[in-house]
């Protein structure tokens, strides 16, 4: 018996996947629907079922990283998907697996919004406190789920109060991902993201010309909330030791007003979720 085909693994890895996506209508079966991992990856659903059935047999090394990446893969899994691609293993890429003890962490934190990001800024995980601060990020696809190409691509949310904020978080964030860039330059989909960032942003090119590579160690930030107010939250950024996946925690100071906001809006958020 031969090693499983590409289309074979595919299908395998979706089924097996244990976090479906919330919405109407009930699910026949677990793991992924195709619609849902094709818009996971930013891929069409119809090349997808062609990877699937075998008919498009050599995807791109940056289409299979981003797969391999919204099946929550392990490395050994990954390199598996790879060598069924024809492709080499990724080599030195970019950590996007959250370790057990992280999941722990940010199921059990529900004060304070938590979220779980790789070095290159494609969100991983969050908690119900994210979702009720930022909105829900299951909504986002595709590349809209990368901090920066979000930045970089989308009208400004108007979430943060003050502009100058804002672009110092874009400037912080640009010179992070310039710091991934140079640590992971045999990653695919780092490379194909950079890539699709000078394309796409003028904003982003200039500012990828002009940052100097710096981590980001996160910053003071001002919220204006639609149903509790104004709320100022320091933005910490926690490195998870052993790689590179990183924590980003929103805290205020605690007895401010700051803080009783954020527990109303948790609060509704746990009775909503």
């Amino acid at each position: 018996m031969g090693a499983p085909s590409l289309g074979t693994l595919l299908r395998g890895f979706r089924d097996r996947c244990d976090f479906g996506f919330t919405g109407p209508g009930a699910r026949r079966a677990p793991g992924l629907r195709r619609e849902e991992l094709a818009s996971l990856a930013g891929v069409s659903v119809d090349y997808l079922v062609q990877l699937e059935q075998g008919r498009a047999a050599r995807p791109s090394a940056p289409v299979v990283a981003a797969l391999s990446r919204a099946l929550r893969l392990d490395e050994d899994a990954s390199a598996l998907l790879h060598r069924a691609a024809g492709l080499a293993p990724a080599t030195g890429s970019v950590a996007r697996v959250v370790p057990e003890s992280i999941e722990r962490m940010v199921t059990r934190l529900r004060e304070w919004p938590v979220a779980v990001y790789s070095a290159d800024w494609w969100l991983l995980r969050w908690n119900s406190a994210w979702t009720a601060l930022l909105g829900d990020s299951a909504t986002l696809r595709g590349r809209a789920r990368n901090v920066v190409w979000f930045e970089m691509t989308q009208p400004n949310p108007g979430v943060w109060v003050d502009p100058g904020e804002d672009d110092t978080f874009r400037d912080a964030i640009v010179g992070d991902l310039r710091v991934a860039f140079l640590e992971h330059p045999d990653d695919a989909e780092l490379a194909d993201l950079v890539a699709g960032l000078h394309e796409a942003s003028p904003e982003f090119v200039e500012r990828w010309t002009a940052a100097r590579p710096a981590r980001y160690r996160g910053m003071r930030k001002h919220i204006d909330h639609p149903d509790v107010g104004p709320l100022a939250l320091d933005g910490d950024v926690l490195q998870v030791p052993g790689c590179d996946v990183r924590i980003v925690v929103y805290s205020p100071a605690p007895d401010s007003p700051d803080a009783d906001r954020l527990a109303q809006l948790t609060a509704q958020g746990a009775l909503t979720g």
